[in-house]
């Protein structure tokens, strides 16, 4: 999904916090880039916002009432819709944000960030840049992969024998109807894990695992 950078980002904010919402709009009014379409407190007024406005971002909170934001990422992720999500968090529920990431968000930025790099963060995602704060992704593989179990997810493993199959990222992307983003992250977590710097060394250590 292309951005035309000639018109404003459209973006719809969810968030069951009315305090949340009127900050982030007061945030994002005055800038010439963003406009924003819409608000919704909860999962099913987002989703109709979403296919009425048809947005180039939603900036979706994982807490939400009717209809969770996981549910929310995942209807939208099922129904192909042309939109990016960044999930704002409070950091506080490493799961959910595992989750968030293996239902293809785009980003994640916390509540906590300054102003400028939520703005920022918005504009990340819009033009294709997968956005991820290194103590998020610090303290999400410290929550999933303790140094005494060092393995990997379930995607990460498939990841892992696509990139042994010789598939390049465009094509692992396609074939787990994901972004190459995605792909990259993936792949930045599994050479971390096998201890590599290259795919070729993670195909070697694939197939020797494997006894091929």
């Amino acid at each position: 999904m292309a951005i035309n950078e000639s018109k404003p980002i459209r973006v719809i904010l969810a968030d069951d916090h009315e305090l949340v919402l009127e900050g982030l709009q007061a945030l994002l009014q005055n800038e010439e880039d963003i406009q924003v379409v819409a608000t919704a407190k909860d999962g099913a007024t987002l989703m109709e916002a979403v296919h009425l406005h048809e947005p180039d971002v939603v900036v979706l909170d994982l807490m939400m009432p009717r209809l969770a934001g996981l549910a929310c990422l995942e209807r939208i992720r099922q129904e192909d819709l042309p939109v990016r999500v960044l999930v704002l968090t409070a950091f506080s529920d490493g799961e959910s944000m595992l989750e968030a990431l293996e239902h293809d968000a785009d980003g994640f930025v916390l509540k906590t960030d300054a102003p400028s790099q939520t703005i920022a963060a918005i504009r990340q995602v819009a033009h294709g840049k997968m956005v991820f704060p290194r103590v998020v992704r610090q303290w999400l593989t410290e929550r999933q992969h303790p140094a005494t179990a060092i393995g990997m997810s379930e995607r990460e493993r498939e990841v892992l024998a696509l990139v042994a199959e010789g598939l390049t990222n465009a094509q692992i992307a396609e074939r787990l109807c994901v972004s190459e983003s995605t792909v990259k992250f993936h792949l930045q977590n599994i050479f971390e894990k096998l201890g590599v710097t290259n795919r070729t060394e993670a195909a070697a250590v694939y197939h020797r695992r494997a006894g091929k």
